[in-house]
């Protein structure tokens, strides 16, 4: 069972002697470090069982925080003022190599940065007062986890403090785009749509292009998000002793369905903790409805191709 909450200033106290914290955000829990702390940084790589090629985003209070350690030009100012708070990550050129220190950034010239909608998670790093890493609280490869109770059970081993913000409202990772040498690229996407984007700046480099950039964005690797079954995608009924996660009416046992409506936000928000409640019943392999391609299903697309272990 997951231990009580702790407090906001507990978590600072920890963050600043170096120790890892779980923390809510809007996308996914995270385990958070002082992005600047090496050492601190290390721990989280050590925990999750994650590869040091893989940057981590650097969680900010607010704008003026971020444009301390990245570069931004004025499409990357007009993203941040679109659509932060909220779950979207610009890769920009790095300002200051102190405050995210160069294992968070996997040794690159660019930085992740995001403001995150938890205002919970915000008034943390503001009271800290400096950026903190806060990759999911899984170890790596694992669904990522959308409840305190399924962070706790992935890396609370790890941290020294855990604060308890409820269910993540979103449910996926956040949309991660790079602004750099006047090119937008899409790298990863998430609950902000590529249709949402492009509406602001114009067309974006395809995904799975990501423009060259792709190794600037965590959550790139072919299998990620796996459950221990196996899974299978774009299933239209479960084979014996699979469990079918569906999607909109009709589709499989109602108690395992993403969206009974064919609601996509919905469906993001359920999809990990599906996919986790699937796995713990232990069955032959986990089948998931189709899911329509279009606007936040490019997300949810891209984790169960991941999760299945197939990117084409």
């Amino acid at each position: 069972m997951p231990r009580a909450s702790d407090s906001d200033a507990e978590a600072v106290r920890v963050l600043g002697t170096g120790g890892l914290v779980i923390i809510p955000t809007e996308t996914v829990y995270g385990l958070a470090a002082d992005a600047g702390n090496a050492e601190a940084v290390a721990a989280i790589f050590e925990a999750k069982g994650r590869p040091r090629f893989n940057p981590l985003i650097a969680h900010v209070a607010d704008a003026m925080q971020a444009e301390a350690v990245a570069l931004f030009d004025p499409r990357a100012r007009a993203l941040a003022e679109a659509f932060w708070p909220g779950p979207l990550t610009l890769v920009a050129p790095v300002r200051d190599r102190t405050g995210v220190c160069d294992l968070a950034r996997a040794g690159l010239d660019s930085v992740a940065v995001r403001v995150p909608g938890h205002a919970r998670a915000r008034a943390l790093i503001s009271a800290f007062g400096r950026p903190v890493v806060a990759p999911s609280a899984n170890r790596s490869g694992r669904p990522s986890p959308t409840t305190f109770a399924d962070a706790v059970e992935e890396t609370g081993f790890a941290a020294r403090a855990a604060i308890n913000g409820g269910p993540c409202a979103v449910g996926v990772e956040s949309t991660v785009v790079s602004v750099l040498d006047g090119r937008v690229a899409l790298l990863r996407p998430g609950s902000v749509t590529r249709e949402e984007i492009e509406a602001l700046v114009g067309p974006l480099a395809r995904f799975g292009e990501g423009g060259g950039e792709g190794h600037r964005s965590p959550g790139r690797l072919t299998l990620h998000y796996a459950p221990d079954a196996p899974v299978r995608i774009e299933a239209a009924d479960a084979r014996g002793g699979e469990i079918l996660l569906g999607f909109g009416p009709g589709a499989g046992d109602p108690r395992w369905s993403l969206s009974p409506t064919g609601d996509l936000r919905e469906a993001a928000a359920n999809l990990f903790r599906r996919l986790r409640e699937a796995d713990r019943e232990r069955p032959t392999g986990i089948a998931v409805s189709p899911i329509p391609a279009h606007g936040l299903g490019e997300a949810i697309n891209d984790r169960l191709r991941r999760a299945a272990g197939y990117v084409g």
